[in-house]
Formats: C-alpha cells, structure tokens, sequence
C-alpha cells in the first residue's frame, strides 16, 4: 500500500465522491481517501497517473509520498497559505466589481452592468462552473454540479445580480470551509511535530550531529540543556529535569538521574545528559504514539457513517424535490414558469450537504487533537465517540486504582528455617508485583538466596516448584487444595483476611509453613478521580480484582466505587465486563499487560502505563500518565464533542429546512438559499473549533 498527502480537497461530499472514482480504478478497490487528514491510501498497483486526473477534477493534488516522517510541513503550509491568499484576493475582487455593477444599473448601458456582473462570476465561479460542467456530462451530482445547474438557471432567465451574488458567496463558503479544516488538520500537525529531528551522537569520544533515523539502539547521544531527548533510552551520566509533557500531558518536570529511563521527544530542562538510546526512534514510545494519532483520524465513527450514507441519498432527493417545484406550480396551479424555475434553482442550492458533511470531522479531530495534548492517547473517531457514550466503567485495583507496588505488612511464620528461604528461592525470577514484595521482605531480613527448580505456574492461584529436593506450594488459598489445614492456622489465615490483607501461603506437602499478608497502598488521587467520573455523568464505577473479597471491599470502600468483585481469575473477570456490557456502555480501565482479556471484552479498553508498549497496543484509549487523574477531563471532552456533533447536525438540517419551507409562499432566493448553506457551514466549523480551545472545565 501507498499513503499520499493529498491538498485542495474542498469538501467533505467530494473526498467522498473522489474516493469513490478512484475504487473504480484497476487494483483500487479498497482506497481510502480522509478529507479529515487529506491521506490517500491506495495499493501501489492503482496508476498514480490516473488517480492524478481524478485528484484535479476536484482541484485537489497530491502534495508527497507520505514516508512517515514530519518534516516539510513549514513548506507546504507556506504553499498552501499563498493559495489562500489567492483565493481572498479573487474574491475581493469579484466583490469590488459586483457592488460596482450595482451602482451604475441604471446609470450605464444594461450590456456594461451584465458585464460587470459576467466578469465576477467568472473570477468567483469558473472553477466550480468547469467542475460541475464536467461532472454534470458524467451524470456525476457533487455539490459543484448543482452550483453549476443553479449559476446557468440564474443567468438564463436573466437574474444576473443574484447569480453573481450566488458564486461569490459559494467561493467564500468554500474558502471558509477549507480553513476551518485546516484549522483542525493543523493543530494535529503542531502536536505531530514535536518529534525530534536530529540528534549529537557520541562515538570513541567524539560528538557529530546525525539524523534521527540513523540511531539505532545501543547509541550514546549528548543532550544539553533545552535540548530534546531523541529516543526512548536510559541515563548514563548526568542529572537534570525532563519535561516529559509530550508523553504524559503532564507540565511539571521529572527528575532524572544515572540509571533512570527517559522517553523520546521529551525536553532536557537544564543538566548535560549521556542516554543510551535503547530503541531505535521508529520503535520509540513517541513515534508509536504519533503515528496512531494521525491513524485516528483515518477512522470514521458511526455517526459520520450514517452521515455519508443519508448524503449520499439526500442530494438525488434535493434534485427531484427541486424538478417538483419547477414543474408542478405552472402545471397544476397555474403559476408562472420564470418565478417557478428561479425558487427549483434555489432548492438545489439548499441542497449542498457540505455543512451536514463537516458536522463531524472537524469536532472529532479537535477532539482528538485535545486529548493527545493532555496525554490522552484515542486510536480513533469511533473510540472518542464511544468514551463519550460510558455510563459504566470497570477497573482492575492493582496497578490502577491502588499503586500496584505491594508490601509485605504481616508475616506469620511457622518454620523459620525454611519459610523466607523458599520463598525467596520460588520468587526470584517471577516479575509479579507481589513476588517483588516478597523478594523485599526477603533481603531485609538478609536471607541467602537459592536457585528453585521446576517452577510451575497456576494461572490466578500461585506457584509449585522443588526447592532442595523437596516440593512446596506458594500462592492463595486454592493453592493449598491438597492440605488439610489445622483449624488454628485456618483461624490465622481468618484474622488477616478481614484486616483486609492479601494471603501468600507457602506450604510444603504436609503443612504451611508460614504467610505473608500483603497489601497495596491506594493512589492518594482514586477517591476524587471516581467522584469527578459520578459528575460527569457515569453511573456506575465497578472494582474487578483477583484479591480475596475482604481486601476488595476494602479498597472500593475507600474509593468509593459503586460496585465490586473479588476473587475473580481473569476469566471471570472477562465474564464480569460481559455482564456488565449488557446492562449499558462499558469502558474497562487497567494496565494494558495483566489486563488484556478484559479489556479486549469491554466495549472500550482503557489502558494506563506511561508509554509502555503493551499498553500503546492493547487498548482503545491510553493514558500516558501513570495515573487515572486526566480520565475524567476525557471524558468530558468526549461528551462535548457528542454534543457540538447533535447540535451540528440539527443546525445544519434545520436550517436547511427553514429554507425549503419558504418555497411554500414563494419567499425563498438565491442568495438566501446559499447563506442558509453558508451560514451552517461557518456556524458548524466555528463551533467545532471551540473544542481546541483549552479552558478550566468545571468539575
């Protein structure tokens, strides 16, 4: 497959028809062309020649090879601001000669005043007239070709002023609409250049400036002060504080020192630092995540779907409607041709669907655009749609709402000689948040560590393994199936249960040897994150977690969750999330690495893990801080977008149909007919754009 930039495309009715012609190509089937990114993607079999000559039916280019970098955009945005230019500049003048023509009817010869008025529409309408001409012979009824059929009607029965009136007015809806789009694309572009460009290599003690792309892992790079980090890596020499806001959207700086790892893209404040690049920057964090930003615009939400699908039938209705009211008022009520025809011109122009078209596409780019600012990452239109829709939300505790670094709070020994020693011994490779904890009971009490053998894993309950000969079980109480346990250890494993403690017994064929009762302090933000949710307008936040039942009410007591289940193997927390998808819209929040199953089974996952690879490819939403603090802000953006999209919609059709509804006295005109659709058209851009505008939501 090709990706190309694609310019000039001058609404979203025509990318569609565009699309449209190219899939008739030979090998072009299943193009794609965005009027929200401008990216066409076609198999490299289809003739760019071809493709071109579509392209230019529609006055639109292809700009470049799209080679996955962000470079050029200056250039083009250069390119691009001198057509918009141009364009003001025509219509100024188109302007200038119409209210010319104006004062001197009356005055000078009527062929000087059509002249005048031949002149504008010209300058204003010649290229909408050579479009919709050239679409009109091929049967094909874009918003150019009803323009066209309107622009002829006027003149033929001589209604020149309003004709005039009509194509400068179109030109400046066109002008209008193409901005308020390359408003939007724009601040995605801003937020995609923040990728690093170039880098200062460090070799056998010698520093030359490369290209990023040359980096590969294993690198030295300097980074002075001010500088940006070119990849994903780890410090070797040198401290200093990060701005790591491109990945998090948080502001405050990260101290970082020899040892610590850094993200690309992020700003060294202030120190020198030497990084180890450890990942060549095409797999970096940043450019996982800019590259699924520009895919999100790529996908198209249900509510543009439907919007396609009614436009694509609208426009053959507007025609037959505007064939009606030519036709059937002389016909059978008497009316008078000429009066007739001018209010069926009219209709057709109410019938641009451009506003209703651009209802969607720019308030889900902003919106987007918003979120990956604040370090909210939504892999698409139908995902922010749908985050907007969620009235239940499910979290895995561990790691989510809890810090997910466990410690040891009780032990209860019952062989000293042999408890730390084999559970140290069973534990040592395991990278299980508890196993961690474990591991630092273990070395604080300064136990010598061997090697086990033969570890197993049981999925959700522990560990079987030899340690010395001997076989010992490590895990929770399903583990220890094969014991009989004495009523007083049973008592023990009792009391620490409703301490709300989590149980890790270690137990030999015969007995338990000892336990530990662990637990897993809450993130100081959970309770306030979960209260801002309620007001948001979600129902029901609902705790998923493996803990024994005592520590999840535990917990969810002191967040103030609406629900909980404890005891749950990931199966059954697949299961809970299905359940819960029956009874609403749900979003299940988790890691992105323990939590997949579960997040793959509710309608949204929602990931957190500061830019970690597993999380990046698991879920539908990101969030790049290590934290749930920004979930609520997301999801009051996600619900404004909704709304500005309804509202758009309504908007456009109604006022659409106000117009329609004055052919009934006979009131409606030209030059109303294209500012009811001009007006819509700015009215929807304008308020899309309002979505970019940060500001403190209240909460």
């Amino acid at each position: 497959m090709k990706e190309y930039r694609v310019k000039g495309l001058s609404c979203g009715n025509c990318a569609l028809m565009l699309e449209h012609e190219i899939r008739q190509l030979e090998h072009g089937e299943i193009a794609t062309l965005s009027f929200n990114s401008g990216k066409l993607i076609v198999d490299e079999r289809v003739s760019l020649d071809k493709v071109k000559v579509i392209l230019k039916t529609d006055r639109a280019y292809i700009e470049r090879e799209n080679n996955d970098s962000h470079e050029g955009h200056d250039h083009h945005d250069h390119d691009h601001s001198e057509g918009n230019k141009k364009m003001i500049g025509i219509l100024a003048v188109s302007a200038v000669i119409y209210l010319s023509a104006i004062l001197v009817d009356g005055q000078a010869a009527a062929s000087t005043v059509i002249l005048l008025y031949l002149i504008a529409t010209v300058l204003s309408g010649y290229s909408t007239f050579m479009k919709g001409l050239k679409n009109l012979f091929r049967l094909k009824f874009t918003i150019d070709t009803l323009m066209t059929i309107a622009l002829v009607g006027a003149v033929s029965i001589g209604e020149w002023k309003e004709a005039t009136l009509v194509a400068i007015l179109f030109g400046l809806n066109e002008l209008l609409e193409g901005l308020g789009m390359e408003k939007a694309r724009r601040s995605m572009e801003t937020l995609l250049k923040v990728a690093p460009k170039e880098a200062t290599k460090l070799e056998n003690g010698i520093e030359a400036v490369v290209p990023i792309a040359t980096l590969q892992a294993g690198d030295i790079v300097v980074v002075k002060p001010g500088e940006k980090i070119p990849s994903d890596g780890s410090v070797l020499s040198g401290s200093s504080s990060v701005n790591e806001s491109v990945i998090t959207g948080e502001s405050l700086p990260v101290e970082k020192a020899e040892g610590e790892s850094v993200f690309g893209g992020s700003i060294n404040n202030e120190g020198v630092l030497r990084v180890r690049i450890n990942k060549a920057y095409q797999d970096s964090s940043l450019a996982k995540i800019l590259h699924l930003v520009e895919e999100a615009q790529e996908t198209k939400t249900p509510t543009e779907l439907f919007i396609n699908k009614f436009a694509k039938y609208y426009t053959p209705l507007i025609m037959i409607v505007a064939a009606l009211v030519i036709v059937f008022p002389p016909l059978f009520l008497g009316g008078d041709w000429t009066e007739w025809l001018y209010q069926g011109l009219a209709v057709l122009i109410v019938g641009c669907p451009c506003a209703l078209i651009l209802s969607s596409p720019i308030a889900i780019v902003a919106g987007i655009t918003r979120n990956a600012r604040n370090g909210i990452l939504i892999k698409g239109g139908m995902f922010l749609e749908q985050l907007g829709k969620l009235d239940t939300i499910a979290f895995d505790k561990t790691g989510t709402l809890t810090k997910g670094e466990p410690h040891v709070e009780k032990s209860v020994v019952y062989d000293e000689q042999r408890f730390l020693a084999v559970a140290g011994a069973i534990e040592k490779s395991s990278t299980h948040p508890l196993a961690k904890a474990i591991m630092k009971e273990v070395a604080r009490h300064g136990i010598e560590i061997k090697e086990a053998e033969d570890i197993q894993a049981v999925s959700g309950r522990g560990i079987v393994a030899t340690y010395e000969g001997n076989k010992y079980w490590l895990g929770n109480e399903g583990s220890m199936a094969h014991l009989s346990i004495p009523s007083e250890v049973q008592s023990t494993i009792e009391q620490l249960k409703e301490s709300g403690l989590t149980l890790v017994l270690v137990a030999d064929e015969k007995q338990v040897i000892g336990m530990f009762g662990i637990s897993d302090e809450i993130r100081e933000e959970s309770r306030s994150v979960i209260a801002a949710l309620h007001r948001t307008g979600v129902r029901h936040t609902v705790m998923l977690t493996g803990d024994h039942q005592k520590t999840a009410e535990k917990v969810a007591s002191a967040v103030g969750v609406t629900a909980y289940y404890g005891n749950l193997l990931p199966e059954d927390k697949v299961a809970q999330v299905k359940r819960l998808a029956e009874q609403g819209n749900v979003g299940m929040v988790g890691d992105g690495i323990n939590d997949a199953p579960a997040l793959a089974s509710a309608q949204l996952g929602i990931a957190m893990g500061k830019g970690t690879d597993s999380a990046i490819e698991t879920a539908d939403i990101v969030l790049m801080q290590d934290h749930l603090g920004k979930l609520p802000e997301a999801i009051r953006v996600a619900r404004r977008v909704n709304r500005i999209i309804r509202f758009n919609i309504g908007v456009s059709l109604g006022l659409k149909l106000i117009a329609l509804l004055l052919t009934i006295p006979g009131w409606l005109t030209l030059w109303v007919a294209i500012l009811s659709d001009m007006g819509a058209t700015i009215f929807v851009t304008l308020v899309s754009l309002t979505i970019l505008v940060e500001r403190k939501l209240m909460e």
